[in-house]
């Protein structure tokens, strides 16, 4: 049987998003910091864990494409192939948010939304359970060094986050790369 503090505990990490609080957690290829991006508070608190300027806005990740079904709705056949020809993966799309579904201080200065469905398990149950997309940011300064090891995560962030949800990285070298859909460039 797993120790208490050793098994993957969702339900907690939900509460925790639940309240407006900030959560660690693995995702393809670093830690991750987290937050329920429709809560304006507690954007603001990653904002500032990260030392990140609000108008740079945050990467939202879904389990599926069930949870942003109403952001895809008129996108273009080609734009939707190419989401799924990469989804879920690694892969972040610039996605056009013309009916403003999620908010200015998780875009930005942007119209559009970063938005990424997780081939990651932890992530993607994380995010069903919690029943929509949640902030995926990489647990680090802005401009700093992304974190891949637990025990570096939790010396920089233990008494910085309300729950750190265990498991492992995905394996993955970099953090996710990002595209705009209405043009095909590459971000990053």
């Amino acid at each position: 049987m797993d120790h208490p503090t050793h098994r993957i505990d969702l339900h907690a990490a939900c509460e925790f998003l639940n309240g407006g609080g900030l959560i660690a957690y693995p995702t393809e290829a670093v830690w991750g910091l987290g937050c329920d991006p429709f809560n304006e508070d507690a954007v603001r608190k990653i904002l500032a864990l990260k030392g990140r300027p609000a108008e740079k806005g945050l990467i939202v990740v879904a389990s599926g494409f069930d949870q942003i079904s109403e952001l895809l709705i008129d996108l273009p056949k080609i734009q939707t192939d190419l989401l799924l020809e990469t989804w879920p993966g690694p892969t972040t799309w610039l996605i056009p948010d013309s009916k403003g579904l999620f908010p200015r201080w998780i875009k930005g200065q942007h119209d559009c939304i970063a938005m990424r469905v997780s081939a990651h398990p932890i992530v993607r149950k994380l995010c069903k359970l919690f029943g929509k997309p949640i902030v995926s940011t990489s647990a680090n300064r802005t401009g700093g060094k992304e974190i891949k090891s637990k025990l570096n995560l939790e010396l920089q962030f233990a008494d910085k986050v309300d729950y750190i949800v265990e498991g492992e990285l995905g394996g993955r070298s970099s953090p996710s790369e990002i595209r705009d859909l209405l043009t095909g460039a590459v971000i990053r």
